[in-house]
C-alpha cells in the first residue's frame, strides 16, 4: 500500500475548534534505517500495530506502507525488551476541515511544544485547503521523521 502525506508544523491552536476525537499514542522503534522503518504502537492502552515503512519514493511525498494488529501486551513487552522502554508520546487530534481529514499530533514528555499537522492524500498532486493554523511545511524533511524523534530521545538509539 503506498501512503501520500504531507506534514506542516502549527502556527496556532485555532484546529482545537475542529476537534472530531482524539487518541492517546505511543510508540517506538525496532528498526529504523533509510530503506525501511519497523514501528511498535500501542493506541489508547487498548489496541496495538506494528507498522513497516519504506523508503520515501519519487517527491517525498510517498511512500510503501503496510500495518498489522498485534495483540497488546506483545506491543507492550517489544517496546520493553527491543526499544529500552522509550516511547514518543503524544496525543493525536482529528480534524476535518474543508472536507479533508487532519491528524494534529500533539507531543510530550521531551518533545513538549511540538506539534504537526498531517494530512493523507489520493494523489501527490491533490489540490486541498490550508486552515489558518498551518505554518511550514515539513514534508520530507527527516529532522520531522517520527523515527528520527525517537533517536533523539534516546540519545541516537
Amino acid at each position: 500500500m503506498i501512503e501520500i502525506e504531507r506534514k506542516f508544523l502549527t502556527k496556532n491552536s485555532d484546529w482545537k475548534n475542529l476537534i472530531s476525537y482524539s487518541q492517546s499514542l505511543k510508540q517506538a522503534y525496532l528498526l529504523s534505517s533509510k530503506e525501511i522503518t519497523l514501528r511498535v504502537r500501542t493506541i489508547n492502552q487498548s489496541e496495538a500495530f506494528l507498522t513497516i515503512k519504506g523508503k520515501n519514493l519519487n517527491s517525498g511525498l510517498s511512500r510503501e506502507e503496510f500495518e498489522y494488529s498485534i495483540p497488546f501486551a506483545e506491543a507492550e513487552e517489544m517496546i520493553k525488551s527491543f526499544c529500552r522502554g522509550k516511547t514518543i508520546a503524544k496525543t493525536r487530534y482529528i480534524c476535518f476541515f474543508e472536507g479533508k481529514r487532519w491528524e494534529i499530533d500533539e507531543f510530550e514528555g521531551e518533545l513538549a511544544g511540538l506539534t504537526i499537522a498531517e494530512i493523507e492524500l489520493e494523489n501527490e498532486n491533490e489540490i486541498f485547503a490550508k486552515p489558518n493554523w498551518i505554518g511550514k511545511e515539513v514534508t520530507g524533511d527527516p529532522a520531522y521523521y517520527n523515527a528520527v524523534l525517537w533517536k533523539k530521545i534516546n540519545n541516537n538509539a
